[in-house]
């Protein structure tokens, strides 16, 4: 039994939701999302309240059911509402803009500027360097309305230049994530 996926869904007073067959299309103030239910789902709307049901109780359906459920959910959280991802740019020297077609150009030890062109219905934002500790902190934000698409767009722009272990503090990381400071090997002596 799933529990995440007998759950309902409420919809908020702004959001649309259109079925047909096994198509969901999710209409809000901040966009529209269209997702294809697997086979053995189906999905049900009454009174402002959307149900996901699995046709059978074999294994491979019951897997999906829960899945079904939560990414219908997250359509419903970000047409609604948006999601964002925010991450630090750490390094003395390091740099982060946002040029005028939307795309990111960083700054962050190599020889040259890297440029990152994010996917339709994703922002970028970089906002004013800070100074802590004699290392400057550059905040990025990622935002959008479909949450596999800002969270693979965070990922892509941390594996730029993943946060270093060795040299405290250098790196693209998640806002609030700790790395852990390893030492470097002892002087043979």
């Amino acid at each position: 039994m799933s529990r995440i996926g007998l759950k309902p869904i409420p919809l908020p007073d702004k959001v649309q939701v259109a079925l047909n067959n096994s198509n969901v299309q999710v209409d809000g103030p901040k966009g529209s999302l269209n997702w294809k239910l697997p086979e053995g789902i189906n999905a049900t709307l009454e009174e402002n309240v959307l149900t996901v049901q699995r046709t059978s109780e074999l294994k491979q359906y019951k897997a999906l059911h829960g899945l079904a459920r939560s990414l219908i959910a997250n359509m419903v959280t970000g047409v609604s509402e948006g999601f964002e991802k925010k991450l630090r740019i750490v390094g003395t020297g390091y740099r982060a803009e946002v040029n005028r077609e939307n795309n990111l150009v960083l700054d962050v030890g190599y020889s040259h500027s890297v440029t990152y062109t994010p996917p339709d219905g994703v922002t970028l934002s970089v906002e004013p360097t800070e100074t802590v500790d004699g290392q400057t902190h550059t905040p990025l934000t990622v935002s959008g309305i479909d949450k596999q698409a800002v969270g693979q767009v965070a990922a892509s722009i941390r594996q730029i230049k993943k946060p270093e272990i060795y040299k405290p503090c250098k790196g693209i990381r998640y806002d609030g994530e700790r790395v852990r400071d390893k030492e470097g090997k002892a002087a043979a002596g």
